[in-house]
């Protein structure tokens, strides 16, 4: 296992971070502590480090799993855990939100269920559009002043966001974005637009969940012989595995074949090769094992360039304008192939 420096923060964290969303009895696609630990063994073991959870995953449970498992080693673990949605049953309104009482009373409930002193990296789970920036902002900034989290970030929330954090952040000297979670993967690279921009710009780390797609990127529902009759758990799936998905798998397919690896660990190195920190899933030790070599797998510029054009997406205005003849005239003294512009994959 490699490591990286996590954003701007001087935090050491593994290039691949376990997903623990399946830890915890309760539904069909989570698993008993007793798998759970043959999976978090196989990824301690490999030399990871980094453990993403959420105060709602599996009702609690997973963190109580987690707090479990690094009881004996908890220091050498970077622990990442979320607030802003509510334990299921909560029927109180106030115990969701990104404002600073859901955030006080979720940090001290994740902080007992986890049985630690503090927690690694805290995330804003998911943004309410009711809370203002700066209110979310002073409450982590406190939190951390108060020593209960050490690092802070943004999950799933829109770019402007992060932004707007980030300067008031920097503006009243306050602790910054340490990173951002999205999801991101060959069938969903909107991200690339605002989020990956911008995190180069503020030196914010990205991590990525669904790097697989629900599988979609596993050969699972492409390969001859594969599972595809098998019904996909639509609940936990945000991409369809419609007809420009399917294409996009049968490419990874082909490229994985003629490099002679898995179609997932093409699209793992595929994620990791963009900067970002892939989180990755499992519900059998071997699974994760597969996933893990992904992080020892370096594409040549062909290849991603293939993946690239494999999954080219609409990438909307104003950036598509880097398209048209009449700007690049224009707006570049007629020395646009002469100038460092940047471009998004796919474009000339």
């Amino acid at each position: 296992m490699r490591y990286q420096l996590l954003g701007r923060s001087g935090l050491r964290v593994s290039q691949v971070a376990l997903g623990t969303m399946t830890f915890g009895p309760g539904a069909e696609w989570s698993r008993p502590e007793e798998e759970c630990r043959a999976i978090f063994d196989t990824y301690a073991e490999a030399g990871g480090n980094f453990i993403d959870t959420a105060n709602m995953y599996t009702g609690g449970e997973s963190e109580r799993i987690i707090g479990r498992l690094i009881a004996g080693d908890r220091d050498r673990f970077v622990v990442a855990t979320k607030y802003a949605n509510a334990v299921p049953g909560a029927g109180d309104p106030n115990a969701a939100g990104m404002h600073r009482k859901s955030l006080m009373r979720s940090l001290d409930a994740s902080l007992q269920r986890l049985g630690v002193d503090y927690i690694d990296l805290y995330y804003v789970h998911w943004w309410d559009f009711t809370t203002p920036v700066e209110e979310v902002q002073r409450a982590l900034d406190d939190a951390v002043s108060a020593g209960k989290i050490l690092h802070v970030g943004l999950s799933d929330v829109p770019a402007w966001v992060t932004s707007r954090a980030q300067t008031f952040a920097d503006l009243r000297g306050m602790v910054p974005i340490a990173a951002m979670q999205l999801e991101y993967s060959l069938v969903q690279r909107s991200i690339e637009r605002e989020h990956l921009p911008l995190a180069r710009t503020h030196n914010i780390g990205v991590t990525a969940w669904s790097p697989l797609a629900g599988g979609i990127l596993t050969g699972k529902y492409t390969r001859s012989g594969s599972e595809s009759s098998r019904r996909r758990m639509d609940s936990m799936q945000l991409q369809p595995l419609d007809d420009r998905n399917r294409a996009i798998a049968k490419a990874l397919d082909a490229i994985a074949d003629r490099i002679g690896i898995t179609s997932g660990q093409v699209a793992l190195a595929w994620v990791m090769s963009r900067d970002v920190i892939p989180v990755v899933g499992a519900t059998r030790a071997y699974q994760l094992t597969e996933s893990l070599t992904a992080a020892r797998i370096t594409l040549d510029t062909e290849t991603l360039a293939e993946l690239d054009r494999a999954s080219a997406y609409d990438v909307g205005h104003p950036y598509n304008m880097l398209d048209w003849d009449m700007p690049m005239a224009l707006g570049y003294g007629g020395m646009f192939d002469e100038i460092d512009i940047p471009r998004f994959p796919g474009q000339r």
